[in-house]
């Protein structure tokens, strides 16, 4: 098993991507901390967008597992909207969940993984963090942000033994996609994703940080 002895948290863990990623990673042998905004079973309630909640699952999270080895930000919610007709809480809302969300989340465990010198931090972004689509405006801004958080926080903890990289999947089947591009013919499958996420949670070299690996074509 990859993971055998590994510890991981894993955001929006109660469906899609996330659910499928908090699968793998405990096939492969880690023990995984999971949260959504929604109780699941196996999941803690936490939006992801609001300190409070975050200090209060970190909090948890480390006490049971201790500091994770491995971070997958992945929460997040789409919006399908005109700007012109974009709600202000709208755009809060999925800056929040997407970006915010990943910020407020690493900085929560980051301290930790800093001081051991070891990690990896896994964010999921999108197509939409790579290209731009007509109304998904506020979703395309916040996946292009966590593309530069990346890569940015990458090169702070470059030297502190961890690597961050980003996952930009394409079309995935999933509820999210149907919200956000209905109709839309799905290309892959969530378990699809998670391979890759365990690909740079397990296998992917050390030197390999501040990536962001397109899985669309």
């Amino acid at each position: 098993m990859k993971l055998a002895g590994k510890t991981a948290v894993v955001t929006g863990a109660s469906r899609g991507i996330g659910r499928a990623i908090a699968a793998l990673f405990e096939r492969e042998g880690a023990r995984v901390a999971g949260c959504a905004r929604r109780a699941a079973p196996g999941v803690d309630v936490c939006d992801v967008g609001h300190a409070a909640d975050v200090t209060r699952f970190a909090t948890a999270a480390q006490e049971r597992l201790g500091v994770p080895d491995i971070l997958v930000n992945n929460a997040g919610i789409v919006v399908r909207a005109r700007l012109d007709d974009l709600a202000e809480a709208d755009w809060d809302a999925v800056m929040g969940s997407n970006l915010k969300g990943t910020y407020l989340v690493t900085q929560a465990f980051l301290a930790g993984m800093r001081a051991r010198k070891s990690g990896r931090i896994i964010n999921i972004a999108s197509i939409s963090g790579r290209l731009g689509t007509a109304r998904l405006v506020v979703y395309c801004a916040a996946k292009h942000g966590v593309v530069g958080l990346t890569r940015a926080l990458a090169e702070e903890v470059r030297a502190d033994g961890l690597t961050v990289n980003a996952v930009c999947p394409g079309s995935v089947d999933t509820d999210m996609l149907r919200v956000g591009m209905p109709g839309a013919a799905p290309a892959m499958t969530a378990d699809d994703v998670a391979r890759v996420a365990l690909f740079l949670a397990a296998d992917a070299p050390l030197a390999m940080t501040g990536s962001c690996v397109d899985v669309f074509g």
